[in-house]
C-alpha cells in the first residue's frame, strides 16, 4: 500500500510539470508550447533530476523504520545437564525501539529532503524552460533576419533595374545627339579660350565632373552639344551606380550565407535542449509578438518569496536540518529492548535423583534491554552540527533572495530599456522605408544620387535587424522573470 501511494506521488508531481506546460499552450497560438512539452519530456538532465527525487522518496520508508530484531541462535555440543532436564539449545529474539518520537523526526527529515530534491527538479524545468525560450527567440530574430535581407535584396535588384535602365537611355541619347558646342559658364569659356591658342573658331567646352542627375537637368535645359556632353557623364555615372548596387547585392548574399551558418548552430542547440536529432528542422512563425508583462513589484516578490524554486529549496533544507536536530537530541536518549529466551530442554533419565514435574519443559523468559548513551559528547556534537547547518541555511536563503531581488530589479531595467529600443527602431524603420521610397523617386527623376539612395537603404536594413532584435531581446527578458518567479508562463 504504501508503495501504491509512493507512486501516486510520482504521477502526482510529474502531472504538475506537465500542467504547468498545458496552461502555456492554451495561451499561445504558436508552436513554443510545443517544443516546451518536447523538452519536459525528453531532455536528458530534466529526466535525471526527477529520477533522483524519486529516489529521494524512497528514503522516507527507511528513515522511519524500527532497528531490525536480533535473533541469537546457540547449540550445546553436548547437552547440559540441570535438575529437571538437559539443556540442548537456547534461542534469544530482541527488538529495539527508539526514543517516542525519533522515528517521526527522521521521517521528517527524510520528507524535506525529497522537497530539496523536487525543488531541484523544479529549478532544472525552469532553467531548461528559458533555454529553450532564449534559443528559440534567437531562431525566430535569425530567420526574420533571413526575410529582411532577402525583402533587401529585392529592393536593391529593382534598384539595379532603374540604374540599368538610366544607363542605357543616357548612352542611346549620346549616340544619336550630334555634338555641337555649347555655351560654357564664364571660367570654363575663358579656360577653353586659352587652350585653344592660335586657333580662333569654335571650340569644345571643357564640362564640370557632374552626377547622373545634374547631367540630365543640364540636357534638357541646354543646346544638343550640351546634352551630348552631360549624356556621356550620365553615361559613366550610371555605370557606376549599377556596378555598386551590384557591390551591395553581393554584399547581402555573403550575409545571407552567414545568417544561414548561425540557423544551423543554433538549430543544433536547441534540438540538443529537446534531445532529438541535431539537424531536425525547427518550425518558427514569421513574426513574434511583443510580451506584455505586468510591474508590480510587490506582489512580484511576493510570487518569488513564494514560489522561487532556489528559495523553496533552501527553505526545504533549513527545515531538514530542523528535523534532525530534534532526532538528534532523541538520539542521545536511551532506546528501549523488549526480547524473548527460549531455552530448549530434554527430558533426564532418572538415575537415582529425584526429578520434579518441570523435567523436559522448556523454558521461556521475557527480556528487557536499555541502552545507555553515557559518552555525551557525540550527541552534542551532533546536535551542535545540525544546528550549525540549519543556520547556514539560513543565511543562505537570506543571500539568495536579496540575489533574486537584485536580479529582478536588474532585469526590469532591461524590460524598459530593450521596450524603448523596440518603440524606437519601429519608429526609426517606418522613416527609413519612407525615406528610401522617396529617395528612389528622386534618384528615378534625377533629383539624388545612388549613394544617398544605398545609404538609406543600408539605414533601412540596419533598423530592421536592429528591431527584430530589440523585440527577441524583450521577449528573452521576459522568459528570465518568469524563471524567477517560476510559474505557468504565457509566451
Amino acid at each position: 500500500m504504501k508503495k501504491k501511494n509512493n507512486y501516486m506521488k510520482y504521477i502526482g508531481v510529474w502531472f504538475f510539470a506537465l500542467v504547468a506546460i498545458h496552461s502555456t499552450a492554451a495561451a499561445q497560438s504558436d508552436s513554443l508550447s510545443h517544443y516546451l512539452e518536447l523538452a519536459a519530456r525528453h531532455n536528458q538532465l530534466l529526466q535525471s533530476d526527477f529520477t533522483t527525487y524519486k529516489a529521494s522518496l524512497e528514503k522516507i520508508p527507511q528513515a522511519g523504520a524500527y532497528p531490525d530484531p536480533q535473533l541469537e541462535m546457540g547449540f550445546f555440543l553436548k547437552p547440559m545437564e540441570i535438575i529437571d532436564g538437559k539443556q540442548v539449545a537456547d534461542f534469544k529474539l530482541m527488538q529495539m525501539f527508539p526514543w517516542f518520537g525519533t522515528r517521526k523526526a527522521a521521517r521528517n527529515e527524510a520528507t524535506e529532503m525529497s522537497r530539496m530534491a523536487y525543488q531541484k527538479f523544479r529549478e532544472t524545468r525552469d532553467k531548461l524552460f528559458f533555454e529553450v525560450k532564449s534559443q528559440w527567440y534567437a531562431l525566430t530574430t535569425m530567420h526574420r533576419n533571413l526575410r529582411n535581407i532577402q525583402e533587401n535584396k529585392a529592393l536593391l535588384t529593382t534598384l539595379k533595374e532603374l540604374a540599368t535602365s538610366r544607363f542605357s537611355a543616357s548612352g542611346g541619347k549620346t549616340a544619336t545627339t550630334p555634338a555641337a558646342p555649347s555655351t560654357p559658364a564664364p571660367s570654363t569659356q575663358q579656360t577653353a579660350s586659352a587652350m585653344a591658342g592660335m586657333g580662333g573658331g569654335t571650340t569644345t567646352s571643357i564640362q564640370p565632373q557632374q552626377t547622373t542627375g545634374s547631367g540630365m537637368g543640364a540636357s534638357m535645359g541646354s543646346g544638343g552639344s550640351g546634352m551630348g556632353g552631360s549624356a556621356m557623364g550620365g553615361s559613366s555615372s550610371g555605370m557606376s551606380d549599377v556596378l555598386r548596387v551590384q557591390l551591395e547585392l553581393n554584399e547581402l548574399d555573403n550575409e545571407q550565407q552567414m545568417v544561414l551558418t548561425q540557423i544551423t548552430a543554433a538549430q543544433a542547440k536547441f534540438n540538443a535542449l529537446l534531445n532529438r536529432e541535431l539537424s531536425t528542422p525547427v518550425s518558427v512563425p514569421e513574426e513574434v509578438e511583443q510580451l506584455i508583462f505586468p510591474f508590480d513589484d510587490e506582489a512580484i516578490m511576493e510570487t518569488i518569496i513564494r514560489q522561487n524554486p532556489m528559495l523553496a529549496m533552501l527553505a526545504a533544507e533549513s527545515d531538514a536540518y530542523k528535523a534532525k536536530l530534534s532526532m538528534d537530541k532523541k538520539m542521545g536518549l536511551p532506546m528501549l529492548g523488549i526480547g524473548l529466551q527460549y531455552s530448549v530442554i530434554s527430558k533426564r533419565m532418572d538415575m537415582g535423583i529425584p526429578t520434579t514435574q518441570m523435567n523436559g519443559m522448556d523454558m521461556v523468559m521475557p527480556m528487557v534491554s536499555v541502552t545507555i548513551p553515557l559518552y555525551r559528547k557525540k550527541y552534542t556534537a551532533l546536535q551542535n552540527e545540525s544546528r550549525l547547518m540549519k543556520q547556514a541555511a539560513d543565511e543562505k536563503y537570506a543571500n539568495t533572495l536579496n540575489t533574486i531581488a537584485s536580479e529582478y530589479v536588474t532585469a526590469k531595467q532591461q524590460l524598459l530599456d530593450a521596450a524603448r529600443k523596440v518603440t524606437l527602431y519601429q519608429q526609426q524603420r517606418k522613416l527609413a522605408e519612407t525615406t528610401y521610397d522617396l529617395a528612389v523617386k528622386e534618384f528615378a527623376s534625377g533629383q539624388n544620387s545612388m549613394t544617398n539612395v544605398l545609404d538609406i537603404q543600408r539605414q533601412l536594413l540596419d533598423y530592421e535587424f536592429k528591431q527584430s532584435e530589440s523585440i527577441a531581446t524583450y521577449n528573452t527578458v521576459i522568459a528570465m522573470l518568469n524563471t524567477l518567479i517560476s510559474e505557468p508562463q504565457t509566451d
